[in-house]
This record gives structure tokens, sequence and C-alpha cells, in this order.
């Protein structure tokens, strides 16, 4: 039985880059780092790779966590940073934010870029799309009506 989701987990070349992002812009927990060698078969087996090394770095939201890997082997191939939502893939990660105007004006400060300003999808929603430093899509999804459908 699936109970829910664990994780999001997310490759980028500069781990250190997207911690100070994801800790002192979004502010999650950071919970720990960890990593293997090159060689290690079960990383390898798992992964479906061939001599793969890597950094990862684990942070908590709420009941989410969200994974950053840091592969130097075998090399990876660069996102494009504007990478269009529409292509295969995952296509953006949605946190939940109590106030989405003062949480956009905030990261717009920060130096975030945003699709557009927040908009209000129905009476359920107000969201905004915004890239990380990697351009990988954050959306900040405020909801309106708390004890709606979509409320966790």
């Amino acid at each position: 039985m699936i109970t829910g989701i664990h994780h999001v987990a997310i490759s980028t070349p500069d781990i250190e880059r997207l911690k100070k992002f994801y800790t002192e812009q979004l502010g999650l927990t950071f919970v720990g780092e960890s990593g293997w060698p090159k060689g290690t078969q079960l990383s390898d087996t798992i992964q479906s790779l061939k001599d793969s090394e890597a950094k990862v770095a684990l942070f908590k939201i709420g009941n989410t966590f969200i994974e950053l890997f840091e592969y130097s082997s075998p090399t990876p191939t660069p996102q494009a940073a504007d990478r269009p939502v529409c292509n295969h893939g995952i296509t953006h990660i949605c946190l939940d934010v109590t106030d989405v105007d003062t949480e956009y004006a905030r990261l717009k400060e920060a130096g975030m870029v945003f699709h557009s300003e927040p908009q209000i999808i129905d009476e359920n929603f107000k969201t905004v799309y915004g890239r990380d430093p990697d351009g990988n899509v954050v959306e900040l999804q405020e909801l309106l009506k708390k004890d709606g459908p979509f409320a966790i």
C-alpha cells in the first residue's frame, strides 16, 4: 500500500549553492549529508549507473524531505536553466506557504526569478512558479480554503 510521498530528489552541479538556497531562502531544515565513493556496487545497482560517485544532502519541510545529489561520476548532462515545464520529466516541486504574496516578495528581493506574480487559480489556490539557482521550478502555493479538498 502506498501511503504518501517521502521525498523528492534533485541532481545539481553545485550542492553547496543549493544547500544554501533551500535552507536560507526557502527555510527547509538541513537533516544531514552522506554520499558514496566510486566503485560502490550497491549504489550502482540501485541507480543503474556504472562507477557512480556522489555527495548527498537531505532537508525536511513539513512531513516531506528534499534530497540533493551532486554526482562527480558518471558525468551528468547539464539541464538548461530555463527548461520549459512542459518538457518530459519532473516539472516542479510545490511548497505550501501561508502567505504567497509575502513569500514572493521576500524571495524576489533575495534574487529568485519568477515566471509571474502570484495568481489566483480558483477559490482554492493562489500560486506562483519560480526557479532555484539551478533552474528547477519551485511552486509556492497558498491554500485559500484551509478546510478545502486540497488541505493537508
